[in-house]
């Protein structure tokens, strides 16, 4: 099958050929080297100054007057207005470059390179004086350009979001203000690599393909290795591989990992996902506590100057200290009802009572998350820590030192959404072992998000594991955060889409 081509698109190809016969290559191998751009123009030219400029961009707009015509650029860092006039780019008789590549084959799209000489025009505005124009790309496709009636109405804009996320590149283009929300990402990152490295934490890569999949409760993808004749996982975590270099002696370790769950999406969710997980020895969960609260009001500060963001209608405020809850405590401060000495049956009534949704599978932890997930969390706007989690839903946390049933773990919750999850690791091999094995039995019950047995995971550990802190973080979660983003796939260059519909005509060969 063959796509049916536009008029537009016809006329663009037509345009392509007669570039070729005029001796112009629409797609040249030579390298253009650019020394600037459109926002180092504008920030550093004065009037008085001669300034040598060879820049390159996307031709956007153009104002054909004659001889001589004004357009404008679009470079990464923005527009600026370009001045062609014909006798300064043709030479001698031959006004082929201007009257016909220009005026004529050029189309909105086209990348172009430009020498020129940066001028000031008569009403003020900073413009590059060609001198020299050189086709770099020949746009076969019309950008979807947003068009203004005579009164201003502004229609065909770029914004359907599903179009947006499956067209990133052209996204990016037409829409350049959304390239902001990822160079935060890029410095979000960076800021949280920076604060890492400089506590003297080594930064290491785990696999993605396992043979066993681990480190959370959820469903993993499948693959199939066919030399080794095996079936292997895409990883849920990486957690049980960094605490493998834990036991082989490094005191802290720490990776940025893409992770893959085979679960549902919402504008919260991805089946691909970014963690920066972290394992420092001889630490445990209130340390990390302190530690998470540092390291994030130090990325506020680097990404706007403050400590305080703005999400939507709120603002949110990193600054330490954060609020802290038991979970018990935060379900009584949220519902009025105390559950820490229920049963799983008396919880499974409570849970009902509440409107929770439950079923046969779900044993009191997964009770008790699921009551705090839907009458607790979506309340918690402010940064805030909720820790001492029922020792059954947190299978690779050690118990706690002083309460009967609990583990040593927090999750710190913001905008109602999970950022964070950290634990005082699990470190004796033979509970490790009986709590794995009650992740089979949770699993025999039909949990299809209940942890598998590792036995090299638990053979690593039996040589000694150092008392441990750990730390999950989702950097897409905390980079919707840090650019008020209201939907995950706003800050992922690509989220997974379902398989796009044919929406462009097609005919046979």
């Amino acid at each position: 099958m063959k796509r049916e081509l536009s008029e537009q698109e016809i006329v663009r190809r037509e345009s392509l050929q007669k570039l070729r016969e005029l001796g112009v290559e629409p797609y040249p191998a030579e390298m253009f080297d650019v020394n600037t751009t459109s926002k180092q123009i504008l920030e550093s030219y004065k009037k008085e100054s001669e300034l040598d400029v060879v820049i390159a961009g996307r031709l956007m707009s153009r104002r054909i007057m004659g001889k001589a015509s004004f357009a404008e650029i679009q470079d990464r860092d923005g527009r600026i207005q370009i001045y062609v006039n014909r006798d300064e780019i043709c030479e001698g008789e031959d006004k082929t470059m201007y009257n016909t590549v220009f005026k004529k084959l050029l189309d909105i799209g086209d990348i172009i390179g430009i020498k020129g000489v940066v001028f000031t025009t008569k009403v003020g505005e900073i413009s590059v004086k060609v001198k020299e124009l050189i086709v770099l790309t020949k746009s076969l496709r019309p950008l979807p350009l947003p068009k203004a009636d005579a009164d201003g109405t502004v229609h065909d804009s770029f914004t359907d979001p599903e179009k947006r996320y499956r067209q990133r590149y052209v996204d990016l283009v037409v829409n350049p203000d959304v390239k902001d929300a990822f160079i935060k990402r890029t410095q979000l990152t960076n800021s949280m690599r920076s604060f890492l490295n400089e506590k003297g934490y080594l930064e290491v890569e785990t696999p993605i393909l396992q043979p066993l999949y681990g480190g959370a409760a959820a469903r993993p993808f499948k693959t199939y290795h066919n030399t080794l004749d095996m079936e292997l996982y895409l990883r849920i975590a990486n957690e049980l591989y960094l605490k493998r270099l834990i036991v082989g002696g490094f005191d802290a370790v720490y990776e940025f990992s893409k992770d893959f769950r085979n679960e549902g999406m919402s504008r919260f969710h991805n089946p691909e996902f970014t963690q920066m997980e972290l394992y420092v020895a001889y630490k445990d969960y209130t340390w990390m506590m302190d530690l998470v609260e540092e390291m994030v009001e130090k990325i506020a500060m680097d990404l706007h100057g403050t400590t305080e963001v703005q999400l939507g209608e709120n603002k949110i405020n990193f600054k330490r200290p954060w609020k802290r809850y038991t979970m018990y405590e935060a379900i009584e401060h949220f519902t009025g009802i105390n559950v820490s000495k229920m049963d799983e049956t008396t919880m499974t009534e409570t849970a009902k009572k509440l409107g929770v949704e439950v079923d046969k599978s779900m044993g009191r932890g997964k009770l008790i998350d699921c009551i705090f997930g839907e009458k607790c969390e979506e309340q918690l706007i402010q940064p805030t820590f909720i820790t001492d989690y029922p020792m059954e839903m947190s299978p690779l946390a050690k118990k706690h030192r002083e309460q009967e049933g609990l583990a040593e773990r927090f999750e710190a919750i913001c905008n109602g959404k999970e950022i964070c999850n950290a634990f005082s690791e699990l470190n004796d091999p033979i509970d490790q072992r009986a709590r794995f094995e009650e992740q089979l039995e949770l699993s025999k019950r039909g949990d299809e998000e209940a942890m598998v047995l590792d036995e090299d995971f638990l053979r690593a550990i039996e040589y000694g594991m150092p008392p441990t802190a750990g730390l999950g973080i989702g950097i897409d979660r905390l980079s919707m955060i840090m650019t008020n983003s209201n939907s995950i796939q706003e800050v992922l260059f690509f989220p997974q889409m379902k398989v796009e519909k044919n929406t462009e005509s097609e005919t046979t060969d």
